[in-house]
């Protein structure tokens, strides 16, 4: 999916948030569209997502169909759009995300999150003890496998001569941020879940 034609345009926004699933979540004041940093944020969440299961990329599509939202995301080709928004990536769309497709990608992330609700919390359950026994994360399979399929996602799609994303370049740093992650993927299968997501998109980093 990233050798689209970037010249594809997203479909026009929806005026006011019709649908009402989507209503639940409030427009920030004074923003029509998603901000860089949620952007980032919600594509960051998503590869991690992939890298947890091989399947989800056609999960993600699955649910929007769940959902009755395909006429947010009709077809792979918006969702690649919508996720190429994220200014970091290789080929970034020099679009804006509207804001009822950022929700829509956050309802994905959380549902796709609670499936994943007991490899996330075993994952962030061992960490910790990897860490206190001064482990390598490769002494560890299913943790070795998520940093690896991360790094190649990550370094496949972003474009690390950005200056902001050199620092990824180190091994590293870069499972220091998939580690992050795992604990806000998370957050987002608790209890309103998708609405403290939401609000930490605009509001400051997800806290577990």
């Amino acid at each position: 999916m990233e050798t689209q034609n970037p010249t594809t345009a997203l479909p026009p926004p929806l005026e006011s948030s019709p649908i009402p699933l989507l209503a639940k979540l409030p427009n920030p004041p004074g923003l029509a569209s998603c901000p860089r940093r949620a952007r980032w944020q919600l594509d960051l969440m998503l590869m991690a997502l992939e890298s947890l299961d091989l399947t989800a990329a056609e999960a993600m599509l699955q649910i929007v169909k769940d959902l009755n939202l395909t006429v947010m995301i009709p077809n792979r080709v918006v969702f690649w759009l919508l996720r190429s928004t994220n200014p970091f990536r290789n080929l970034a769309q020099r679009l804006p995300m509207p804001l009822d497709e950022g929700k829509v990608l956050a309802m994905i992330v959380c549902d796709l999150a609670r499936r994943q609700t007991a490899n996330l919390r075993h994952l962030v359950f061992v960490i910790p003890q990897i860490e206190q026994q001064n482990l390598d994360y490769a002494a560890y399979a299913p943790l070795a496998e998520y940093l690896d399929r991360f790094r190649r996602n990550f370094r496949k799609r972003m474009n690390l001569n950005r200056s902001s994303l050199l620092i990824y370049r180190d091994t590293a740093k870069l499972d220091e941020l998939a580690i992050k992650l795992l604990p806000q993927l998370l957050f987002c299968t608790g209890t309103a879940g998708l609405e403290r997501l939401w609000f930490s998109l605009f509001d400051g980093e997800i806290e577990a």
